[in-house]
């Protein structure tokens, strides 16, 4: 399964713990493959970076890397036109688009209230971790 994880995703699973970890050990163990593009993964370092001042003891970095290596990295697409309400959201969209997947996980309500635009579902990592990780 290929999936788009959005950034508070990402930092939420290597920070804390609940859906967002749960997504990440999938990602770590293979069962989860993630599409990238380098607006994301720029997106990706840049936040964790600051929650690893905030949290020091997460090794964050090493972990980001492996998530990095892990995913498979297209280059982003323009869209005809704006999905989001937030226009910065829109890359995630233009991610799954080049990368042919069919989910974004996501907590971002723009994010979210885009969800079925070019056949593109956005679950919260909850609905993602009960709809397709459980049993």
């Amino acid at each position: 399964m290929r999936v788009v994880l959005d950034t508070n995703v990402v930092a939420s699973g290597l920070f804390f713990s609940g859906p967002p970890s749960v997504i990440l050990e999938e990602v770590f163990s293979g069962r989860v493959a993630i599409v990238l593009t380098a607006g994301i993964i720029d997106e990706y370092m840049r936040v964790v970076a600051e929650l690893a001042k905030r949290y020091p003891r997460v090794d964050a970095g090493v972990l980001l890397d492996e998530i990095i290596r892990r995913g498979e990295v297209r280059p982003s697409v323009t869209l005809l036109h704006l999905v989001c309400v937030d226009p910065s959201d829109d890359k995630f969209f233009e991610c799954a688009v080049a990368g042919k997947a069919k989910l974004i996980v996501s907590g971002d309500r723009h994010l979210l209230d885009a969800s079925g635009t070019f056949d593109v579902e956005v679950l919260t990592p909850r609905a993602f971790v009960d709809n397709y990780l459980q049993g």
